[in-house]
């Protein structure tokens, strides 16, 4: 259509005016409605956000990880749980300070398995958690001397390398799994007749 046949607004409104009113009664009410209506406003995909902020699509929705339980509370599930004692008792462990608000430094316990030379042999032990924890491994020292593959002769830190549950940690496992897997160890076909240092030395 050239501009000159084009219609002007006015003339477009009488047009669609004229429509309705050619239109039967109840269609032509129908058709004024629609032409008042104003335009439906935009709509938006729920939001996880806090519901005092407006919703933005550069602001994505928050992810928790499913079945996480967070690090302190973790943690005090280990400490009730070492607090009833592990087992036989031949392991135990708990907070070095009770007042360890962040629960990051702990003791452990080890009774030497029977039939090694090890046996009767009490081994105290330093395990810190660190922020990360359980997702990273703990760190574990001995105090006690003694005379492991896994543990450093200079200052009886655990190579975390040379032993098994803490080279292959995963946030399931814990400190009552690692004192565990240390005491079978010192109970294993490689370990058990090892040469330890006098019973009550210290690193």
């Amino acid at each position: 259509m050239s501009a000159k046949g084009a219609l002007s607004p006015a003339r477009t409104t009488n047009a669609q005016a004229n429509v309705c009113h050619s239109l039967p009664p109840s269609s032509s009410a129908a058709c004024n409605r629609n032409r008042h209506r104003p335009p439906p406003r935009p709509s938006h995909p729920p939001s996880t956000l806090n519901p005092i902020f407006k919703w933005s699509p550069l602001l994505p929705p928050r992810h928790h990880p499913p079945n996480k339980v967070p690090r302190n509370f973790r943690l005090l599930e280990e400490l009730e749980k070492g607090e009833k004692g592990i087992g036989d008792g031949s392991c135990s462990y708990g907070l070095e300070d009770g007042d360890d608000i962040l629960m990051s430094n702990w003791n452990g316990t080890i009774i030497g398995p029977g039939h090694t030379v090890h046996e009767n042999r009490i081994y105290s032990l330093k395990i810190f958690c660190g922020p990360s924890y359980p997702d990273a491994r703990p760190d574990v020292q001995f105090i006690s001397r003694v005379n492991l593959p896994f543990v450093d002769q200079t200052n009886g830190k655990v190579d975390w390398t040379k032993l098994p549950v803490l080279a292959n940690w995963s946030r399931n496992l814990s400190i009552e799994n690692v004192l565990v897997e240390i005491r079978k160890e010192m109970a294993s076909f490689n370990n058990r007749k090892l040469p330890q240092p006098p019973e009550g030395s210290t690193f």
